[in-house]
């Protein structure tokens, strides 16, 4: 007997009705109508109507085609609805490989969309969009079904000239296409120049989007470009309006008795300030006395709202930058230099005004009591890390010798600094002691050096008296219950600490999870690997389980300090958050806090916080970029060299593997030619099909490195001896 099957059934009824697509989907479309229909997905459809599985694709096919024409959706749960599905906006953000993702605000996941369904939507567009499958525990698809505005409108890039035309390769990876540029567009432009296009046509399927030349930064080679080029990508300003630099030429004078005048007089104490060698805007100096309880430790701030005032041309731009950003060969700061280097920098010998946080710090590293006041104060000497460092760590009798009134008070900074730590320790918080990249450059640009930033003693003392200021102002000014700015990182997600829980399990190790996370699950598990060959991996994953820090006016602790209150008090010349609090202090300080003010903070902080968070991301990107092309620079004068390292993320794709130096590259697959490799995600494990060797998250490995790209900014390595070619050299 003949077995009928769904599709039998559907090419019967279109001989009857003249047999075409057409006639499949409305046979398809008239079962999700029926009344006796309940919400299906795709399999349970095909066991209904007998389908077998080779032919289940021409199911699919008709589905989707009912779902473009809107007549039917795909719910949360993977479920074939009648009806139209709900519309949902977004950001675009596209990927090299042809994919790409909407962002949506307040989502921490975000929507994979497949190459087909991108619908021609460009990096940062905002779009709208449906979602077309919702597996469960995995990330929800969909696919774009208009597009609502452009985000991006100028592009920086490398010109190339043909005969007739120009076209430019995009320096951001995840602008697929090359742009056309018309000729009589290029602005004199030639080939081998950086320069910034505005867009004038977003092209199509098969069209190049087009613009014109509107700024040639200078030749790839010429030394600065590239980072002026990155410092173009981002959109960020490089130079201050007239309005604003005669502004600040005219507040930045020397202090008068008369700014002095009703502050708290601090010129006589003992005080210096700590920074990195090079650094020019000093913006907080310390003091340490010993009294009966203890201590009384100051953390003085420069008063930078002083000298910009609310509303002002310096604090609308101040407010637009959000923060200075660091990059390889220069700074862009948030004030003019007249300001963060000059009347605002807490030079020594110089009369300043500041606020200060005064607190006493007991035997067990307890703050039993503070003051937070409006003050003017004399900085004795300008030190640096490495300086104090030597004094204290490595007790040079030269440098002791050279600053001989202070050792006693740094020796004292050094106790007061580790009963701190080991306070905040015991409740918990986490330490991430990740190493940030220090590049040497030269004359030309050129990184001749990289190597660790190691923290010293130094470091940590400053980075303790600084955290214990802003735990102490965040905390003073929410029991005030006045609008504030705090410093918010919220505990991470439960189903990312889980995965986490799964993966060192298979180390022997364990996080109790509880009802919650807390911090001090986290801190055991990085004590517990300390010293293991585990370390760097573990750590790794439990930083990447963590949520990002933020701005937000209402206070929600600061999960990675295991922190109730937190702030950002100490850096007002180059965090605007900072130079916002200071404002609301001193209203407070001085009495004028009314009901009209409350209004206005409550009504400007969110967009505060809001636009502060978003500068401070676009910065730590600008100089996450900076970093990865002058370490690509560095590894192209190393083609050929082998260096050893450890596997630090393992894809589909390859392995990535950081060298001590702290550059990462990637070995691809199929650059892995003695086996074809699997990757095992859950395990972090890429295994060979032939000779089950295995590749794995943390492993030390030998690689040689065969390719540095200054465009995609990306450095090749291939495994050395791993049984391969490469065993001949």
């Amino acid at each position: 007997m003949e077995r009928k099957t769904g599709i039998t059934i559907i090419e019967k009824e279109g001989e009857r009705m003249g047999t075409t697509f057409e006639k499949r989907k409305k046979v398809i479309y008239d079962l999700i109508c029926d009344d006796l229909y309940v919400p299906m997905k795709l399999k349970e459809i095909a066991m209904l109507l007998q389908i077998p599985r080779e032919q289940r694709h021409e199911l699919k096919e008709v589905l989707e085609a009912l779902e473009a024409d809107g007549k039917i959706y795909v719910s949360k749960k993977g479920k074939y609805v009648k009806g139209q599905p709900q519309y949902q906006k977004g950001i675009f953000q596209a990927n090299a490989r042809g994919f790409g993702f909407v962002l949506q605000e307040g989502e921490e996941e975000d929507i994979f969309i497949p190459e087909e369904h991108t619908n021609g939507a460009f990096q940062g567009d905002e779009v709208e969009f449906v979602i077309t499958k919702a597996p469960e525990g995995k990330r929800r698809e969909g696919k774009i079904v208009k597009i609502l505005s452009h985000g991006t409108t100028k592009i920086v890039g490398l010109y190339e000239k043909s005969k007739s035309f120009g076209f430019v390769r995009p320096d951001n990876q995840r602008v697929l296409k090359d742009i056309y540029i018309p000729a009589g567009k290029e602005k004199g432009a030639m080939t081998g120049h950086k320069v910034v296009v505005e867009l004038t046509s977003y092209g199509g399927e098969n069209l190049k989007p087009e613009g014109k030349v509107v700024e040639i930064l200078g030749h790839i080679n010429d030394p600065g470009t590239d980072i002026l080029s990155i410092v173009k990508e981002y959109d960020i300003p490089t130079e201050f309006p007239e309005k604003v630099l005669n502004q600040a030429e005219h507040v930045g004078k020397d202090v008068s008795e008369a700014d002095m005048a009703g502050r708290l007089d601090l010129r006589d104490w003992q005080m210096v300030t700590i920074d990195g060698e090079d650094a020019k805007d000093l913006d907080d100096a310390v003091s340490l006395t010993k009294v009966e309880q203890g201590w009384k430790l100051g953390v003085h701030i420069a008063d930078v709202t002083n000298y910009v005032q609310e509303k002002s041309a310096l604090d609308r731009e101040a407010l637009k930058r959000g923060t200075s950003v660091y990059l390889a060969d220069r700074v862009i700061p948030m004030l003019p230099h007249k300001l963060s280097n000059g009347i605002c920098s807490l030079n020594a010998g110089e009369n300043r005004l500041a606020l200060s946080c005064i607190m006493t710090v007991d035997t067990k590293g307890e703050i039993v009591d503070h003051v937070i006041a409006e003050t003017v104060i004399r900085v004795d000497q300008r030190m640096s890390y490495t300086s104090v460092a030597k004094i204290l760590e490595e007790r040079d009798e030269k440098e002791r010798e050279r600053y001989q009134e202070l050792v006693p008070m740094f020796e004292q900074m050094a106790e007061v600094s580790k009963l701190l730590r080991e306070r905040r320790k015991k409740r918990g918080a986490i330490d991430f002691d990740f190493p940030e990249t220090k590049i040497i450059l030269d004359e030309q640009g050129k990184p001749v050096e990289l190597k660790p930033y190691e923290r010293n003693v130094a470091t940590k003392m400053i980075e303790d008296f600084m955290l214990a200021a802003n735990e102490t102002v965040a905390e003073e000014y929410f029991w005030r219950e006045i609008p504030f700015l705090y410093r918010t990182h919220e505990a991470p997600e439960e189903d990312k600490v889980r995965t986490l829980s799964t993966f060192i399990n298979n180390f022997g190790y364990h996080i109790h999870m509880g009802n919650e996370i807390r911090p001090k699950e986290i801190q055991k598990l990085l004590e517990k690997v300390e010293g293991t060959p585990q370390e760097a991996l573990i750590s790794r994953l439990a930083l990447r389980s963590m949520k990002q820090a933020r701005y937000t006016p209402e206070n929600a602790g600061h999960f990675g300090l295991a922190a109730q209150y937190y702030t950002h008090f100490t850096s007002p010349i180059r965090r605007y958050p900072d130079l916002q609090i200071h404002r609301i202090i001193k209203e407070n300080l001085r009495g004028r806090f009314n009901e009209d003010r409350t209004a206005h903070y409550q009504k400007i902080l969110q967009d505060v916080a809001t636009q502060s968070s978003e500068m401070e991301r676009r910065a730590e990107e600008a100089e996450r970029e900076t970093v990865k092309l002058k370490k690509v620079e560095y590894m192209q004068e190393r083609i050929g060299e082998v260096f050893e390292g450890v596997i630090s993320g393992i894809t589909k794709w390859g392995a990535y593997v950081e060298l001590p130096n702290t550059i990462e590259g990637l070995v691809h697959v199929v650059n892995m030619r003695d086996d074809h490799y699997e990757c095992l995600e859950d395990r972090y494990e890429l295994v060979g099909e032939r000779t089950h060797k295995v590749y794995k998250l943390g492993q030390r490995v030998q690689v040689q490195v065969t390719g540095a790209n200054r465009l995609s900014r990306t450095i090749d390595f291939e495994f050395w001896n791993d049984g391969s070619e490469n065993d001949r050299f």
